[in-house]
């Protein structure tokens, strides 16, 4: 009976998995009456150079859903390490989104420039009408490298392509000039040769007249 009892458990734990997942994938955090549960996308696994929207389900004390339309919220993105109160590496401005069960909870999209750990806070006060307590919530998100982020970028791009330009039209003004002497170079190397065996041919006049 224990054995069957054990068995048992572990199915119903294995089938309850995939179930569990998404709610593990989640980051919940609590800042004096405000919760907060956190993710981002794709699947906590953002990469450097690619979109990732982030999103914050904030829930009053009881359980209440707080919109952002009831919050004057603020997020900033610090590439780690950083001292407090230095000015953010991004800012992103938040917008209104439903997922999951949630509606209207404040979201962004964001690109991280480089891979690295990075520190996103959400602070976030009352406004009009609302009656939870100023909050402030870190989140550690570590990003990985992207096929966007090992590419050049627009500016060095740019660069590359006025080098590769500029090489061409070099070139091709240094075969241009030499088109345009080419009709010269005949006449040049025929009187060279007539000079040369002119002068030859006096030298040797000079050491005939020479000889007794």
């Amino acid at each position: 009976m224990v054995r069957l009892n054990y068995f048992h458990s572990t199915v119903v734990v294995m089938l309850m998995l995939p179930l569990a997942a998404p709610v593990l994938a989640h980051n919940i955090k609590v800042s004096q009456d405000v919760a907060a549960t956190f993710h981002i996308e794709p699947h906590h696994n953002p990469k450097a150079g690619e979109p990732s929207q982030a999103w914050f389900a904030l829930t009053h004390r009881g359980g209440a859903i707080i919109p952002l339309a009831q919050c004057d919220c603020k997020l900033a993105i610090h590439l780690e390490p950083h001292e407090e109160g230095e000015v953010p590496s991004l800012e992103r401005s938040l917008k209104a989104i439903a997922v999951e069960t949630y509606q209207g909870i404040p979201s962004a999209e964001i690109i991280f420039p480089k891979p690295g750990a990075y520190e996103l806070e959400l602070s976030g006060k009352p406004k009009a009408g609302a009656n939870f307590q100023p909050f402030k919530l870190n989140y550690t998100v570590i990003v990985t490298a992207g096929a966007a982020s090992t590419t050049s970028s627009p500016t060095e791009k740019i660069a590359g392509q006025y080098r590769h330009s500029e090489a061409s039209a070099t070139s091709q003004k240094a075969i241009s000039s030499t088109r345009q002497l080419s009709p010269w170079l005949a006449p040049l190397a025929i009187g060279g040769a007539i000079v040369g065996i002119g002068a030859v041919g006096f030298m040797l006049q000079r050491f005939k007249t020479k000889r007794p």
